[in-house]
């Protein structure tokens, strides 16, 4: 890496997840503003809880995760993972601000808005994708351990859950907290730093 390159910032996502939906937009506010260049990658909430003891309703919303993350490993094998940004940010919108389902259309319209083959939704159904999605899916949460969720982030090697945050900071607030994650995750010995939600996602 040359001296003027951007510090690469790894990125896992689940597009099921509105928090780390918001997260997403928040580490897009501060690439604009600090010398990062985020990289996308894909990890399943599904893989997350499938052995965890969860409420039956959530169980049952984790059904339908597979879908998305099947498409974006799809997308990622024809395309290369430069391509998991955009896509992201398409299914993204569509779901949290648009509150669209994961049906046929939802990802037919999502890729083909992110330049991409909308047969590549085909994928939603398919098995085959699965291993793939699981790798992906260990590649980040190795990082951190299994008592997290989504996202997970590294930066020069110091990985973390979150931040969980609500609504998106935007400006001087994203770049702000942005530093302060950085300072915390980077502290050797550091493990959590906690408080209740008190609020829902705020998507503007």
């Amino acid at each position: 890496m040359t001296e003027n390159a951007p510090t690469p910032v790894d990125f896992w996502f689940d597009p099921l997840c509105p928090w780390a939906w918001i997260t997403s937009r928040w580490i897009l506010e501060v690439e604009k503003q600090r010398p990062i260049q985020v990289r996308w990658h894909v990890m399943s909430l599904a893989v997350l809880n499938e052995d965890k003891d969860v409420p039956e309703e959530y169980r049952k919303g984790l059904a339908e995760a597979w879908g998305p993350v099947r498409v974006c490993i799809a997308a990622e094998q024809k395309y290369g993972s430069e391509v998991l940004g955009r896509l992201y940010t398409e299914l993204g919108t569509r779901r949290h601000h648009d509150k669209a389902k994961f049906d046929r259309a939802y990802f037919e319209e999502a890729l083909t808005a992110a330049g991409l083959d909308p047969a590549l939704a085909d994928a939603a159904d398919s098995t085959s994708y699965d291993e793939a999605v699981r790798a992906s899916h260990k590649n980040g949460i190795d990082r951190v351990g299994q008592e997290v969720g989504t996202p997970v982030i590294e930066v020069e090697g110091s990985a973390f859950f979150g931040p969980v945050v609500s609504p998106i900071p935007r400006g001087e607030a994203a770049v702000k907290l942005w530093d302060g994650v950085v300072a915390v995750a980077s502290t050797d010995g550091f493990f959590e730093l906690k408080r209740t939600r008190t609020r829902d996602p705020i998507f503007d």
